[in-house]
C-alpha cells in the first residue's frame, strides 16, 4: 500500500504523522483535510490495540512511539475504554467546507464513544 508523502522527506514525515497523532490522542477530536485524517487513521488504530491489552510491553512500545503525556492518557485512558471492542476506533467525518488557501478537503477525525 502506497503512503502520502505530504511533500516531505521520510524523517520530517514521520514527526508530521507523529505530532498529528498526538494531537489526536490529546485532544480525541481534530479538524484537518481528509488525506491526513486517512493517513493517522490506521496509525493511532494500532496504538489502541496496543494500549488495551493493558500490557506493560505495550506501555513501553507507546513510550518509544508517542511524546509521554499523550501515551500514558492511550494507555490509561482510552485502552480501557475499547477493552471489549474488536478494531474501528476512530471516525472520519467529511464536511462540506473547504480549507480557504488551497481548497482542500476538511474532515473531523475522532474517537468513537
Amino acid at each position: 500500500m502506497a503512503h502520502r508523502k505530504f511533500h516531505r522527506k521520510q524523517g520530517k514525515r514521520r514527526a508530521f504523522i507523529k505530532g498529528l497523532a498526538n494531537n489526536l490522542i490529546m485532544k480525541e477530536k481534530i479538524e484537518t483535510t481528509v488525506s491526513r485524517a486517512k493517513e493517522i487513521r490506521p496509525v493511532v488504530e494500532k496504538m489502541v490495540s496496543i494500549a488495551k491489552k493493558q500490557q506493560l510491553a505495550g506501555l513501553r512500545i507507546l513510550l518509544s512511539r508517542l511524546p509521554s503525556q499523550s501515551a500514558k492518557k492511550l494507555y490509561f485512558d482510552i485502552g480501557p475504554r475499547y477493552k471489549e471492542r474488536n478494531g474501528g476506533y476512530l471516525r472520519i467525518v467529511k464536511s462540506a467546507k473547504t480549507r480557504k488557501r488551497d481548497a482542500a478537503p476538511v474532515a473531523t477525525i475522532e474517537f468513537i464513544k
